[in-house]
């Protein structure tokens, strides 16, 4: 095995451009980058809606330095959205606008990407958070990934944070993951038993032009094609940048155990896609609400449970990484609810969507200097 990984981090989010008058998206994407290009250079950039704007902190040595990065970025992007007298919202879908409404960024690569997809490229209308762990060593990380696959329902029942479709409530505490279900090579992949395997099936898809390179990979997790990470792509983008770095640091510690166990000789159950796409399922339903299969026992138990002994589990590397308060943000999210749940009891008061949409605006600017 090669030197240690680093295990660096970098935090990708991708926000809403809101109208604060009438709430809706707003395709104005080109207002901010142009003040934003002076400011945060290389750290924003536009999707292939207008309406999405995406920021991307540097490579951070540890989690204090991503956090001063995420808050630094969603800081300064709030204060552009405003300049131009519009409002960044963090939610995995926008409560009512509808996506036939909005525009499509001119670039080459989004034209592709609706030439070879049509309407369910025009509708994927979502928002995200990628995060980025850094493990230099392919073969290293590719064991990891297998791994840690089992884990990404838990992780992705804290995140859900998009109950509400053009206006409906869908009864699924994400519905991004729904719409996005629909692209090819997403969800949960399977494992690979080594990088040469994993390369070879690569190769066979660009050899038969279903991709040309392995970007067009959009798993739940996935090693990055060009950068030495391994990217966790499976959550919802929270609404506060607490609930962000919370899990950006359960992601790190999850990385950092599993290396543990596999520099010991340790090896951590192997589970097909399907079992673990069941797990999703439920995630994608009922968030922290619900119950996920513990497949060890053969039985239901309840999330909350399952997210304690992931706790449990990571946490005799949580002090190395100096992630301890980051972590017990994680108790947070399991007592105040996860985005969709708050979002569902505005909802529940009012039955306005608008005021939905002022709850997630007030929610992403928590904390920020604005």
């Amino acid at each position: 095995m090669s030197a240690n990984p680093t295990f660096t981090l970098g935090v990708e989010e991708e926000f809403q451009i809101v109208d604060p008058v009438s709430r809706e998206l707003k395709s104005h994407i080109q207002q901010i980058f142009e003040d934003g290009e002076l400011i945060l250079k290389e750290y924003i950039k536009p999707e292939m809606h207008q309406s999405v704007v995406e920021s991307g902190t540097g490579v951070c040595k540890d989690i204090k330095e991503a956090r001063k990065e995420v808050f630094r970025l969603r800081s300064e992007l709030a204060k552009l959205a405003f300049k131009n007298k519009l409002r960044i919202a963090a939610a995995g879908t926008h409560p009512f606008s509808h996506w036939k409404d909005q525009r499509i960024t001119e670039h080459p690569r989004y034209k592709q990407v609706v030439d070879d997809m049509q309407l369910i490229a025009r509708a994927n209308l979502i928002f995200g958070l990628h995060v980025h762990v850094g493990v230099e060593d392919r073969e290293t990380a590719i064991h990891i990934m297998n791994a840690a696959r089992y884990f990404l329902p838990h992780i992705f029942a804290l995140s859900t944070n998009s109950p509400f479709w053009v206006g409906r409530n869908t009864g699924f505490k994400s519905y991004r993951v729904k719409v996005f279900d629909r692209f090819p090579r997403t969800g949960i992949p399977d494992y690979f038993n080594s990088i040469g395997e994993y390369d070879n099936y690569v190769n066979l898809l660009v050899k038969t032009n279903c991709i040309d390179n392995a970007k067009k990979i959009w798993w739940d997790i996935r090693l990055h094609p060009f950068f030495p990470t391994i990217e966790f792509r499976v959550c919802d983008i929270p609404m506060r940048a607490d609930e962000t770095i919370a899990l950006t640091a359960l992601m790190q510690a999850i990385v950092v155990k599993l290396y543990k166990l596999i520099r010991q000789n340790l090896g951590f159950r192997l589970y097909r896609r399907a079992l673990i796409s069941e797990n999703k399922f439920r995630a994608s339903r009922y968030g922290i609400t619900g119950k996920l299969i513990d497949f060890g026992k053969r039985e239901e138990v309840p999330t909350t449970d399952l997210i304690h002994e992931l706790l449990d589990f990571v946490d005799e590397v949580v002090d190395e990484l100096g992630s301890r308060d980051e972590i017990s943000y994680i108790n947070k999210i399991l007592e105040m609810g996860t985005g969709a749940d708050r979002q569902l009891a505005v909802w529940e008061q009012s039955y306005d969507m608008k005021n939905v949409m002022d709850y997630i605006i007030d929610e992403t600017h928590l904390g920020l200097s604005v």
